[in-house]
């Protein structure tokens, strides 16, 4: 990428709002200093760099970050009650990151208040839950994390849920049950976006089928690039046209990268063969850091934008976003290692031909659209 590439990103990113779909920095916290939400928000001055972290103040900054979708993210170990006091936990960890930041930091809950916090030089920060698992099994629950200022819910996480198929567990449901549908109705009705990463293709096929709202994948690439069980086929791509939702192309290695996907096939089946579940985060991380098999190879953010490209040739333009995942995962592509680095990915696209008119609808004015589509829905009596 040349140089002028790079500052007619940096200069869009300062016009348009960026809309990041998925950040896992309040779980990264927690990770820090425990469950107690304010223990796990003092952890980090994020008003400095934070060498540990992909996150912080002055990188959001540097990147052009407008609207921050903060993940209050539980593990699947997290079951039933657990699952609901952790998920409150997290939502609590954001609303104190935004009280400790108010300079830079403001909660927003629909898509005005979302594109007022940017114009009023803040990043917009909404709270998207990650795994169905969360609710218990109660519509109550679900409704409670809205009133709470959850805009999205992703309905599986790396295992099933008892009423919805994950991508990467063994089908139980072929997609969703009757409660599932129901989940799905009752999120439109409330404003609540579905989130259809890291569900099984069978689960985004039934959740197309029943929504009446425009739907998210918050995090998730193009299975046609890469055949990974985390990416969108291209047949739910093209239904999104139809659907008016978004596909936000996350830059997690494993699901960028054909020459990584191969590789964590390996890890997978050593874990297999020690005994171990390659779907529990933790346990995979640790695994990895002893295992005597072959070097990780390098992703790259080239790799990102033949996902992007790809699901702008399937989905269309207008049916585009991003969702990187920092501190989700140990690293990021090279040129996207941390949320500085957003202009890199954009200043490729421009150098590539793409229109700053395109580019802003990449960045985030998709995900706005999306938002605002289901807040009228929600409110149609």
């Amino acid at each position: 990428m040349n140089t002028a590439g790079y500052d007619r990103a940096t200069a869009l990113l300062g016009a348009v709002q960026l809309a990041d779909g998925h950040n896992d920095l309040p779980w990264a916290l927690r990770l820090l200093a425990g469950p107690d939400p304010a223990a796990a928000v003092g952890s980090a001055d994020l008003t400095t760099t934070q060498p540990g972290l992909h996150t912080d103040i002055p990188r959001l900054r540097r990147g052009g970050v407008g609207l921050q979708f903060w993940s209050v993210y539980v593990p699947c170990q997290f079951e039933g009650h657990a699952a609901v006091t952790a998920v409150l936990e997290q939502i609590e960890v954001v609303y104190q990151l935004a009280e400790r930041y108010p300079q830079d930091l403001a909660l927003a809950t629909t898509a005005d208040e979302a594109e007022a916090a940017f114009r009023a030089g803040k990043i917009a920060s909404m709270l998207g839950a990650e795994g169905g698992h969360c609710i218990a099994e109660s519509l109550g629950v679900l409704r409670a994390l809205r009133r709470l200022g959850v805009r999205y819910m992703t309905l599986t996480h790396n295992l099933n849920t008892p009423w919805a198929d994950s991508a990467t567990d063994e089908p139980a449901h072929d997609g969703l049950t009757d409660f599932g549908r129901d989940v799905v109705r009752e999120m439109n009705r409330i404003g609540m976006l579905v989130d259809l990463s890291h569900v099984a293709p069978s689960t985004m096929r039934d959740a197309l089928a029943t929504t009446s709202a425009p739907v998210v994948f918050t995090h998730s690439s193009c299975r046609a690039v890469n055949d990974h069980p985390r990416n969108v086929p291209d047949d739910v791509l093209a239904r999104l046209a139809g659907n008016g939702g978004v596909c936000m192309i996350t830059f997690v290695p494993r699901f960028v990268s054909p020459a990584l996907a191969e590789w964590d096939l390996g890890v997978q089946a050593a874990m297999d063969e020690a005994g171990l579940d390659h779907r529990d985060l933790a346990v995979r991380s640790k695994f990895v850091e002893s295992w005597d098999g072959p070097a990780e190879p390098t992703t790259t953010v080239d790799e990102v934008v033949a996902h992007v490209e790809h699901a702008r040739e399937v989905a269309g333009i207008d049916h585009i976003g991003i969702g990187g995942d920092y501190d989700g995962v140990p690293s990021l592509p090279a040129g996207l290692e941390d949320v500085s680095k957003y202009p890199n990915l954009f200043g490729l696209l421009l150098d590539r031909g793409w229109s700053e008119e395109d580019c802003a609808k990449l960045a985030g004015r998709n995900v706005l659209r999306v938002l605002r589509a289901a807040e009228d829905v929600s409110a149609t009596p």
